[in-house]
């Protein structure tokens, strides 16, 4: 399986999607100050002040996401269990921004959220457990230091 590029892949979309999310989030503050909304009563300035940190901590996540797939691809090992966990929760928020998408945006929003779905769970599962990196031949575990296979 070519485990490398998939990572790759991932690792450029969600660095992509990072700049994206907080340039998304900064239109919607921008409309919230203009029109001086709010909601119950809450401040616009403090909604203004909500909307930015969202989309300035959601784009630090999708880049930090997207390191941990890049180091997945640079090192061709798996990643740490927080990097598998930052991976695994990237993907449950990309599923479920991709459901909330359909009704709001369209089918082309939730088209791009499941292609990131499926990249993340694709990286995850090339990743995974049993997928450790092949053999090379000469190397110790290989067997003997000259590449024939160990007695059994």
């Amino acid at each position: 399986m070519a485990r490398r590029p998939i990572a790759l892949v991932t690792a450029a979309v969600l660095f992509l999607e990072a700049p994206g999310i907080v340039a998304l989030n900064a239109v919607m503050a921008r409309f919230v100050e203009v029109q001086s909304m709010s909601l119950d009563g809450l401040d616009p300035d403090a909604m203004v002040a909500g909307t930015w940190v969202l989309g300035i901590v959601s784009g630090l996540l999708l880049a930090l996401c997207g390191t941990v797939a890049l180091l997945a691809g640079v090192r061709d090992k798996r990643p740490g269990r927080a990097g598998r966990a930052l991976l695994i929760g990237c993907a449950v928020v990309h599923g479920v921004l991709g459901a909330v998408t359909v009704g709001l945006i369209g089918w082309g929003a939730f088209a791009f959220m499941t292609v990131v779905l499926g990249l993340v769970v694709l990286t995850l599962v090339a990743y995974g457990k049993g997928a450790e990196a092949p053999e090379t031949p000469g190397s110790p575990e290989a067997g003997t230091p000259d590449g024939a296979p160990a007695p059994a």
